[in-house]
């Protein structure tokens, strides 16, 4: 059991990060997906900068503890990604490029906001 659920929480952490990285696109076509995204995206930020404790890196690590594998010392980005998806000296960059597509999704769903115009409020229903 420990074996499936260290394999589940390293599935939702791919999802998280794809989430992360592409979520704010979602805003583009449903609009009130911009904040739960933000709140996601803090949440990441925070884990990368101020060093926040990740509760799927916790789950997993304690999967591996559990099942006589390595663990995470340095959490999922460093296990899992760096030196999979890009070498490990273009760690930063990699950092820059997802705060880029993230600012990116953001400015096209202020775009897309913007272009629309006022949301305007719903008419009462009169019966």
């Amino acid at each position: 059991m420990p074996l499936l659920i260290g394999h589940t929480a390293m599935v939702l952490h791919y999802l998280f990060f794809a989430y992360v990285v592409l979520g704010g696109f979602l805003s583009w076509k449903w609009p009130r997906m911009f904040w739960p995204h933000l709140m996601v995206a803090v949440y990441a930020l925070g884990i990368v900068v101020i060093g926040w404790s990740c509760f799927l890196t916790d789950i997993e690590n304690w999967s591996r503890a559990h099942t006589g594998r390595e663990v995470m010392e340095n959490g999922f980005i460093d296990f899992h990604i760096t030196g999979v998806l890009y070498p490990e000296e273009h760690l930063m960059t990699s950092r820059f490029v997802i705060a880029g597509i993230v600012a990116c999704a953001y400015a096209g769903a202020a775009w897309r906001r913007y272009r629309r115009g006022p949301v305007a409020a719903p008419e009462p229903v009169s019966g």
